[in-house]
């Protein structure tokens, strides 16, 4: 499966984790810096009896064969985004000032009452039907405009609020039917995720967002043939959980309860600031434990477990992250222990290798013609995505096996 030609990479939402993602390939390109994190650039893989670099084994574009373009309600450019976002020290950003000043979003699908705590000026217009193909739009044109030979998309923008399925998520007819009628129940990440799977794009969801996890867009992505994969990066607090309880559960040693808490200053803290949205990633961070920790199992290292998330908006400290865990755990005969974890990590830092990793391997996932939801890529997100029937495997050894 050789390279056929460049590859744009899409982004809805180009704010701090997209363009903390583009700075460093750029960075990368011009040597100024080493991919960590990524698996994609760093990890290697059996082949027969050779151990190859997992890039040359699966023909993955090369760094110097991408382009970028994205959506964005803020029609600042990459750098002053970056800049706006403040997770790179300026010297890293000027030295790809030329190359980020370039990059200008196109106005965003975007309404408020998704995400109450941001708003900006770089907005469509029209019915949800009229967006919804302005989008598609936008995607031949960039591809047009760039010479892209193919093209993914990663989610990057913020988190919208928590909503149920309805009827118009049950089938592409029915979402379609709704996105002529105004639907208030599809949402502008729904939006965007018919608009990639209509255009043929392959997409990853990287925020907990009820987008690609609707049956109609399965279903829709299933028809096309569209590679897609979600939900939400797995980075920071999360990723720790899916390293310690594996090792607690394969020691048999008992969890009575798991506090978790952050403090963020960005813009998802913000956003995350209000019940509706906070009450997405909730559902998203919550679901780790109870596959890895199994009560039904053993009830009686896991059956009273309890669990617990809180998430506060902290402005001082902008990306950096702080995450606190407390571990209650249960040793032979009973003996309670304790476990602490103080994590202070930058956000974006984390989750920019893996927008690389999604893109790149949904990339390979379409040119081998491999449509529809990509469990194989459940070690990147807090909450993977299954194939209809099939059950979440949320432990990261698992996943990277």
């Amino acid at each position: 499966m050789a390279d056929q030609g460049k590859l744009g990479i899409l982004l809805p939402g180009m704010g701090a984790v997209a363009t903390t993602f583009v700075a460093g390939v750029e960075a990368i390109r011009r040597g100024r810096a080493a991919a960590i994190g990524s698996l994609t650039q760093l990890g290697r893989m059996k082949v027969g009896d050779r151990d190859v670099a997992i890039r040359d084994a699966l023909a993955l574009a090369p760094l110097e064969n991408i382009v970028f373009g994205g959506w964005d309600i803020y029609d600042d450019t990459c750098f002053d985004a970056a800049v706006r976002a403040g997770v790179l020290n300026y010297p890293d950003m000027a030295a790809s000032r030329e190359f980020l000043s370039t990059l200008k979003p196109m106005p965003a699908v975007f309404e408020n009452e998704w995400i109450k705590n941001l708003n900006g000026p770089n907005v469509k217009t029209g019915t949800k039907w009229e967006r919804a193909n302005q989008l598609i739009d936008d995607i031949a044109n960039f591809k047009a405009s760039t010479g892209a030979d193919r093209l993914v998309s990663v989610w990057c923008g913020s988190t919208e609020r928590w909503t149920e399925l309805q009827e118009v998520h049950l089938s592409p007819a029915a979402f379609e039917a709704g996105l002529k009628a105004d639907h208030p129940g599809i949402s502008p990440a729904m939006m965007y995720a018919w608009a990639l799977i209509k255009s043929g794009v392959p997409y990853a969801n990287g925020a907990p967002n009820r987008a690609l996890d609707t049956p109609a867009l399965t279903q829709l992505a299933d028809e096309l043939g569209v590679p897609i994969a979600g939900r939400d990066f797995k980075t920071g607090q999360t990723l720790m959980k899916t390293i310690l309880a594996p090792g607690l559960a394969s020691r048999y040693i008992g969890v009575k309860g798991w506090y978790s808490t952050n403090i963020l200053g960005n813009t998802d803290g913000a956003v995350l600031d209000d019940p509706g949205s906070f009450k997405t990633k909730e559902e998203s961070k919550l679901s780790v434990l109870d596959a890895i920790l199994d009560a039904e199992a053993h009830p009686e290292l896991y059956g009273d477990m309890t669990h617990k998330v809180r998430i506060d908006y902290y402005p001082p400290r902008g990306d950096d992250k702080e995450g606190w865990d407390n571990i209650d755990i249960r040793g032979w005969m009973d003996y309670p222990m304790q476990i602490k974890i103080n994590f202070l990590c930058k956000d974006s830092i984390l989750a920019a290798p893996l927008v690389l990793d999604l893109a790149l391997l949904l990339d390979a996932a379409g040119r081998a013609g491999n449509g529809g939801v990509q469990d194989w890529l459940s070690f990147f997100f807090k909450a993977p995505q299954p194939k209809v029937g099939e059950m979440v495997v949320h432990d990261l050894f698992d996943q990277q096996d």
